[in-house]
């Protein structure tokens, strides 16, 4: 049975395998299949991995076709009589596309000013080189002409310069005025909104605005457009905000104080990346700054890119999707991302191990130094540096992905990481599945929703305080002096 031709269906609840004239087919209702555990079978179903899809053209209902037993045989869903697998045959025809049950997040990402418009160049240009997507439009918008010109990889059609003709703006910035972001982006808002409408918004999951929130253009724009798209959509809309280093000085702080306890009330979820957290001493500003944008788009890109399963691909014993994201940050508020990975070796994972597994009927992923592989990097995830620092506890919604090789994606190691993960979180909506893809790394995707305290933000806060502080002290002083100096020479007669 095992030289016959095998290949997969996927039709609405029902998924199988078809082997030479056999069909063998799982119900599922609301979770993946799980593979078999009798030998020949389960040798058949891990061939699948390397087989494209097809769809079943079989007269059954999924009502009807048989529930796959770990003990080799169907039951039928509906007589409940036991039938041998030589027994049921089904008629199929291959199709092109994937299965449409689970995919992955598509995004309209829109990049606002110098710093968001370089990291959604960055998405552009990691979502291509990897075929993951993703990025179902790119736009860049910015006030200064010349950081539209430096991208290279958002399409120029979609470089959106705005206030070009304001007086103090002209194509030149804001220079670090998030008030006067504000009103540019207010003021050309139709012009925005007519640039929204050339998104493919039925194609799309969400909208992703991401803007540094320290600068003018962005701290002070982001959430004026934020505002608008959630009015205009019925598709959520996130944000994904660049925390300044506390080294770029108190102006920065207090902008992003200010950009944060706006945008947070615009946008449907507000994921961070602080770099504080990840510049590393003696780096250029430029050279930090480029590690910073590829630490951040990998983590984020690995996580949307979760779902879909190309031909080449492992099947997904726990898939995660679109919706599962959607949900997770569903409750609102900050979100902050973790991320761990490991080299694993694939040189003794031989054909003949791959398809029989180990001697008590598993798969070869179903041993415990995947199970302990998975749970370590999930820890190294959640404990280790996150995109934002935050007190893990006060999370209320958690997403688990662990993408890898298919062999090496062990399911007992994800639900271990689950309850992990709630057991550190305090919650039980802890999500979770994995993602095989084509690579030798084992990686493990955290995603943190709802997160009500940190004390990073506390201390940002406390800082932009002072520094408002100091700054309008600075200024009273500064036009003070500047008086007193007009008035130092009264021999002099002012024109009017």
């Amino acid at each position: 049975m095992l030289t016959s031709s095998v290949t997969r269906f996927d039709e609405g609840s029902v998924t199988g395998v078809v082997l030479g004239e056999s069909v063998f087919a799982a119900h599922r209702p609301s979770a993946p299949v799980t593979l078999v555990r009798e030998r020949l079978l389960g040798a058949a179903l891990f061939a699948l991995g390397h087989l494209p899809f097809c769809r079943c053209s079989a007269d059954n209902t999924p009502s009807d076709v048989p529930r796959l037993l770990d003990t080799g045989s169907f039951v039928n869903t509906a007589t409940e009589t036991r039938v041998r697998l030589p027994e049921l045959s089904v008629n199929i025809s291959p199709i092109d596309s994937k299965p449409g049950a689970h995919q992955r997040m598509k995004l309209a990402m829109i990049g606002f000013g110098q710093a968001g418009g370089k990291i959604v160049d960055r998405f552009v240009e990691y979502d291509a080189k990897n075929d993951l997507g993703v990025v179902k439009e790119a736009i860049a918008i910015n006030t200064a002409d010349t950081d539209l010109q430096g991208l290279e990889c958002v399409p120029e059609d979609n470089r959106v310069l705005i206030g070009a003709d304001k007086v103090r703006v002209k194509g030149h910035g804001v220079g670090a005025d998030n008030e006067r972001g504000a009103e540019v982006a207010e003021a050309d808002i139709d012009i925005l909104l007519n640039k929204m409408n050339d998104i493919p918004v039925h194609e799309v999951d969400a909208f992703l605005i991401v803007a540094g929130l320290g600068g003018g253009t962005g701290s002070g724009g982001s959430p004026v457009l934020a505002r608008e798209l959630g009015r205009r959509y019925t598709e959520p809309v996130y944000g994904l905000g660049v925390l300044p280093a506390e080294t770029e000085g108190g102006l920065y702080t207090m902008n992003a104080a200010r950009s944060l306890k706006t945008f947070i009330d615009e946008v449907d979820a507000l994921m961070l990346f602080d770099n504080d957290e990840w510049r590393e001493s003696g780096e250029s500003v430029a050279g930090g700054y480029d590690t910073i944008n590829d630490e951040l788009v990998k983590r984020y890109c690995l996580m949307f890119a979760a779902g879909e399963v190309g031909v080449g691909d492992g099947v997904a014993e726990s898939v995660v999707d679109s919706s599962e994201i959607i949900n997770t940050l569903d409750c609102g508020g900050l979100a902050s991302v973790g991320f761990a990975s490991d080299t694993v070796d694939l040189s003794g994972q031989g054909f003949i191990s791959s398809m029989f597994g180990s001697d008590d009927g598993g798969t070869a992923g179903d041993d415990a130094e995947d199970v302990n592989r998975i749970t370590s990097l999930t820890r190294q995830a959640v404990l280790g540096r996150l995109t934002f620092p935050c007190e893990i506890d006060s999370t209320k919604r958690a997403l688990v992905v662990v993408s890898g090789p298919a062999e090496k994606l062990n399911r007992k190691g994800i639900e271990s990481a689950r309850r992990w993960i709630e057991d550190e979180c305090g919650t039980m909506e802890v999500r979770g599945g994995d993602y095989p893809v084509d690579s030798d790394q084992v990686s493990v995707t955290v995603l943190l929703g709802g997160i009500t305290d940190s004390d990073r933000i506390t201390e940002m806060q406390e800082k932009a305080v002072k520094a408002k502080h100091n700054i309008d002290e600075l200024r009273s002083q500064d036009s003070d002096d500047l008086s007193e100096v007009a008035k130092e020479q009264d021999d002099i007669d002012p024109l009017f």
